[in-house]
């Protein structure tokens, strides 16, 4: 603490005898940043763009604020400016590239990614995350070869406390290939000290760092299997609580958990199979019990990636040909319209042994995506959601929540969400449950402030999880995570903004 008011006053100072000295002004913010002051932090970056308009500096670490705290289209414009004031350094073109590439423009997102990998040909953020968008584009070969540049031999990335007092120590285990849970909206930096490691690189003769709680991140079963292999490999070293153990991630890929699933009373679960691509036609399908229409799907994709409604057997070959990969699920259609020909998707987390609803999408298309869904335009259906995320068991009805609690205490998860509709009859129509469920925060549109209360109670759930498990395990070794501010700032439910 006095250390802190030494640093602030000594910069103060110098600050007052030059006032338009920019490295002054970016320590002071430097500073601020990291100890997750975010707003003096983000007003001293804002002071240091008036004194020194077009600071690289600057513009980069307030679009990471921003994005930090969710606010994605003003750090896309500090990314966008300082690549255009700045097209030689590349942390503006890669930090520019990973929100393109979120928000699917992928063509700007690789040209960005591939300019800075021109000014640097040896940055591995650059060819991590260009492997993540190859892959995301089916161009398997040559994702592993940025995957390789971007990772072997360093496998671990650290990322500092931004707070005061004993953080609580995590090791995130990652998959290289993607795949995995958002974590930056759960794991609050203001009090955890994170080390990232890929799995896939971890080299037995490394040490693992220092750590009181191991999370595991690799979520999609289908696509991750050797990166959870390693990553029981990692757990091996540690004697730390894991959160979501590789092998119960395991048990969650579609066909495993749909074939778990099946004989929950009041749960409807589609027909599901893994076939080869190659020579699919609707003769082999119908040998499987499929009719049309039918969906197709390429194995380890999401947010509608790679996923298509298939009508009748004339427009099967073409949809076949779309699709990357020598795999594909073939999926029975489950009818998930409701009275006004409306599609409805639910999201229910599962954390810690509790369920919350986290949203409802509607839409008129069969793909329902709250992204695309028709929430924003429309009125009634966002108080159609705002009546579930109020009252979800009088919503849903015992009969659906006790087919939720029964998908949840199979799978056994300790992070994940359960995607459904709800069926006239009250049985839940189930579109797919496991690890691999992001929480993403509204913008700042009052429009949606009536979803912010139910995403705090998903956010403080993950929060008191991690500080439970973290502290149990630092008990056990004799420890105390005396972190209190910390603690409350986990277990308050709030979004951070």
């Amino acid at each position: 603490m006095a250390l802190d008011r030494d640093a602030f006053a000594s910069i103060e100072s110098q600050i007052a005898v030059a006032p338009k000295e920019a490295a002054l002004r970016f320590e002071r913010a430097l500073l601020l940043d990291a100890l997750g002051r975010a707003a003096p932090a983000e007003q001293a970056y804002l002071d240091l763009l008036r004194h020194a308009p077009g600071h690289a500096g600057a513009l980069n670490n307030l679009g990471a604020l921003l994005n930090r705290s969710g606010r994605r289209s003003a750090a896309r414009l500090c990314y966008a400016e300082a690549t255009r004031l700045h097209p030689e350094e590349p942390a503006g073109h890669v930090n520019l590239a990973h929100l393109l590439h979120l928000e699917g423009e992928i063509s700007s997102a690789r040209r960005h990614y591939e300019q800075a990998l021109r000014i640097d040909p040896d940055l591995a953020q650059a060819h991590q995350g260009l492997a993540n968008l190859l892959d995301d584009c089916g161009e398997a070969c040559a994702a592993a070869l940025h995957r390789e540049r971007g990772w072997r031999g360093r496998p671990l990335v650290h990322r500092p406390c931004r707070g005061k007092g004993p953080p609580i120590r995590v090791l995130l285990l990652i998959s290289a290939q993607g795949g995995n849970i958002p974590t930056a909206p759960l794991l609050d930096e203001t009090i955890s000290e994170t080390h990232v490691l890929a799995a896939e690189f971890f080299d037995p003769a490394m040490s693992l760092p220092p750590h009181d709680l191991v999370v595991n991140a690799i979520a999609d079963a289908d696509r991750c299997q050797a990166a959870l292999a390693a990553a029981e490999l990692v757990l091996r070293r540690s004697r730390r609580k894991v959160i979501n153990h590789p092998a119960l991630v395991r048990g969650s890929g579609r066909l495993e958990a749909l074939r778990r699933l099946a004989d929950i009373p009041g749960l409807a679960v589609p027909r599901v199979a893994l076939l080869a691509r190659e020579g699919l036609d609707a003769a082999a399908l119908a040998a499987q019990g499929f009719s049309f229409p039918l969906l197709l799907r390429a194995p380890g994709f999401h947010t509608g990636r790679h996923f298509l409604c298939v009508p009748d057997a004339g427009a099967l070959e073409a949809a076949l040909a779309s699709l990357p990969g020598a795999m594909v699920l073939a999926i029975e259609l489950l009818d998930a319209r409701g009275m006004d020909g409306r599609f409805r998707k639910y999201r229910v987390m599962m954390i810690d042994g509790g369920l919350y609803p986290l949203h409802l999408a509607i839409s008129p298309d069969w793909k329902v995506h709250y992204f695309t869904a028709a929430m924003a335009t429309d009125e009634a259906l966002r108080a159609e959601e705002a009546r579930f995320l109020a009252d979800m068991k009088r919503v849903l009805g015992a009969r659906a929540m006790a087919a939720l609690r029964a998908v949840r205490d199979r799978l056994g998860l300790d992070y994940g969400g359960i995607d459904f509709a709800l069926a006239e009859t009250g049985e839940v129509l189930l579109f797919e449950a496991n690890a691999a469920m992001a929480v993403v925060a509204p913008d700042a549109d009052p429009r949606w402030d009536y979803r912010r209360a139910a995403i705090g109670e998903v956010l403080g759930a993950a929060g008191r999880m991690f500080v439970a498990r973290a502290q149990a395990a630092a008990a056990r070794s004799g420890l105390r995570l005396t972190s209190s501010s910390g603690i409350s700032l986990a277990g308050s439910g709030r979004l951070k903004r």
